[in-house]
Formats: structure tokens, sequence, C-alpha cells
């Protein structure tokens, strides 16, 4: 049985989860009482990595719903045992950019497979492991999708070509599942400075997770 702490991120494209992650590490891992780690999906791993390149590539714009959900799959299938599960199984920390939510939200909801679809294809893949505690990101479609636009023209991925009703839906979904699971999932509005983002990610973490991280510092 997994004794560590699983901690996700996410959120829509451009609410900014990556850059948060990226300030909020070094932070954490100054107050962390055990060994953290971070990584991200798809990838964290030589396999998953070369099929988040599948996935994401702008050329790939006919790949079926169904094989895209698919691939998300298999790259967290192997992301899991190579990396999380042996983590957690050592007491370790991991917080990971991303996770089953984004595959409800993005597959299940904004390509319209279903949610319900997805929740079991990815219950075979990760035998049931959820995290324990995931802050979710929130800003709203024309914001994140304005974001994108500006500051990573040279990096837009296939999802980040859909259009504003796909992102809509993928944000109305992640609404629901945080509405659905008030306990696992904090929303933070990533629409505040980045700074204010930061600070408000850290004090949800630290004060949900006393076990694993040192307060008052």
């Amino acid at each position: 049985m997994a004794n560590g702490l699983f901690i996700t991120i996410e959120g829509p494209d451009g609410a900014g989860k990556t850059t948060v992650l990226n300030e909020l590490f070094p932070r954490l891992q100054m107050i962390a009482k055990k060994e953290i780690i971070k990584t991200r999906e798809p990838g964290g791993v030589l396999i998953a990595e070369k099929i988040r390149q599948i996935i994401l590539n702008p050329d790939h714009r006919q790949m079926d719903e169904r094989t895209e959900a698919l691939l998300y799959a298999a790259a967290r299938r192997q992301h899991l045992v190579e990396v999380i599960m042996p983590a957690l199984n050592e007491g370790k920390i991991v917080i990971c950019d991303r996770f089953v939510d984004s595959s409800l939200t993005y597959q299940g909801a904004g390509r319209r497979i279903g949610m319900k679809e997805i929740a079991q294809i990815n219950e075979f893949a990760t035998e049931g492991l959820e995290p324990d505690f995931t802050l979710y990101l929130d800003v709203d479609s024309d914001t994140g999708l304005r974001r994108i636009q500006n500051h990573r023209k040279k990096d837009i991925d296939r999802l980040d070509l859909e259009g504003l009703e796909f992102h809509q839906r993928v944000r109305h979904a992640y609404l629901k599942l945080a509405e659905e699971n008030p306990v696992r999932i904090h929303r933070i509005d990533a629409k505040m400075s980045l700074q204010e983002v930061v600070e408000s990610s850290f004090s949800a973490i630290v004060e949900s997770n006393p076990t694993f991280f040192k307060r008052g510092e």
C-alpha cells in the first residue's frame, strides 16, 4: 500500500500550471518532510514522452478521438509504473502536472466521448489510483486561449488548435469535477497575478497536507 502523498495540478490550457509548478516546487522542497519529486503527463518517462509527441503533434489532426484517449491512458500507465507508484511506495511526495482529471475533461467532455467512458479506460490503466490532493487552476476559456496565443506561439500543440467551444466544454467539466470532489480538489482563481496564484497554491497544499509539510516556514 502506497504511503506517500500524490498531488496533481490541473487546469485548462492557459491556466499557467507548468509556470506555477516551477515556482512552487523549490519552495515546497524547503519544507517537505519527505523527498518530493515533480513530473508531468503525458510524459515523465521515455515511452510516455514519445507517446506525448504523437498525441500533441499539430500535424496529426486526423487522429481519432478514441485513439487519442487510449494513447493518453497508455502513456499514463507507463508513467505510473515507472515513476509514480515506486515513489509513493517509498513514502515520497509526488507532484504531477496533469493526471486522470485531464482525460475526463479533455477527452470525456471536450471530445464528447463521455466522462464515464474515459473513467473506465483510466480505471484499467491506473488500477484505481487517485490523487490525494488536486490543485485546480481555473481560468475562463477566452483568457486561457489569449495567453496561449501571446506566450506560446512557437509551441502551439494539437489541442491548443481546438476552437473556443471545445475549451469551454473542458473548463465546465473541470468545474463539475471540482464541485463533485470538494475534499480532493482545491480551486484557485488563475486570473490573479502569478505571485498571488503561487501564494494561494502554496498555502492550499501545505495547509491541506500537514503530515508531509512543515508549517510556519
